[in-house]
């Protein structure tokens, strides 16, 4: 890319829109039309990040970093130079494409028996959590038809991870749930990679819009789990998608005084309750109530509604957490 189109992409992107677009938020004004707040690239105890939108520049009188919006991606996604354009042009260009995706998928749901078998299995059988979550499903093989239908070039869909380098469809088989800036797919078959993100970071918590207004929050490991208490009727609630909280996420936690009840899988191997535990202490060094939940051995939430649990015996583990 040469020094053109790297100015060209610095002006289609914002210094101050991507920072808000990663949930950093200015804390006061200066002169000159300047913003500080918290540095969302270390432990922040008192605004120190400069922003400048006039210059679209940074600095931090913390940690001593600053730059434009190409040196931000980097070390925000911690990637060297090429990895950082590539984001940016993905970000820029990409996430309306995925929300086109994603609604193309919401459509397919319930016209395929086998995905809605594969949710009930699951213990989702609400179509408001579904309209909530707005859960797709991917039967492969007519999103790049469907897509390319509706002007986006074949180049686009690539770049966005849509499609693979032979130009099929990337998803196939696959439950659909829309995040921020990406989409996560579960296989409904037997797959030896049932798990998949298409390229792209996972972002922030989930639902974080709704969730941070609680002054109690529960943090579950995965989507399954997410929809299935929010099926039973818990609202106070947000996914890390997996144990370990990326730095953005932790801000989120950590952006208002709470209590977080964190029910991570009891795994046989004690892995999600040790994540869990860890996480706790980490929460509680920045001072927040944080509460781990235990589960039956060898369940997670969802496990636990589908093999007969309900909200008031889960009430019963919140009110159990150790704080």
């Amino acid at each position: 890319m040469n020094r053109q189109a790297l100015d060209e992409l610095k002006q289609q992107i914002p210094l101050l829109e991507y920072l808000q677009a990663h949930d950093w938020h200015p804390k006061r004004p200066l002169r000159r039309g300047r913003w500080m707040g918290s540095c969302p690239l270390h432990e922040d105890r008192q605004p120190s990040f400069l922003v400048d939108p006039h210059q679209d520049l940074f600095y931090c009188y913390g940690c001593g970093r600053g730059g434009d919006v190409i040196r931000f991606a980097e070390l925000y996604h911690q990637v060297k130079f090429p990895h950082a354009l590539a984001l940016l042009c993905q970000w820029r260009g990409v996430r309306p494409l995925l929300e086109e995706a994603a609604r193309f998928y919401h459509l397919q749901l319930r016209r395929h028996a086998q995905a809605m078998a594969y949710l009930h299995q699951r213990g989702i059988h609400s179509p408001e959590v579904i309209d909530h979550m707005q859960i797709g499903y991917a039967p492969g093989g007519c999103l790049r038809g469907w897509l390319t239908q509706l002007g986006h070039p074949l180049p686009a869909l690539d770049q966005a991870g849509l499609v693979t380098a032979m130009g099929y469809d990337a998803y196939m088989d696959r439950i659909v749930f829309p995040l921020e800036g990406n989409l996560y797919g579960r296989s409904v078959l037997a797959s030896p990679a049932p798990h998949r993100f298409l390229p792209g970071s996972k972002g922030g918590l989930y639902a974080w819009a709704q969730a941070r207004s609680y002054p109690e929050l529960i943090l579950v490991e995965g989507l399954f789990d997410y929809a299935v208490l929010w099926q039973a009727g818990f609202r106070n609630l947000t996914c890390s998608l997996g144990t370990q909280l990326n730095v953005r996420q932790l801000q989120q936690l950590c952006d208002a005084p709470r209590t977080v009840h964190v029910t991570f899988d009891s795994d046989c191997n004690g892995s999600g309750q040790r994540a869990a535990h860890r996480l706790c202490q980490t929460l509680r060094e920045r001072n927040l109530k944080a509460g781990l939940v235990c589960l039956p051995e060898g369940h997670d939430p969802n496990s636990f509604f589908t093999q007969g649990g309900d909200a008031r015996q889960f009430q019963t583990l919140l009110e159990a957490a150790r704080i």
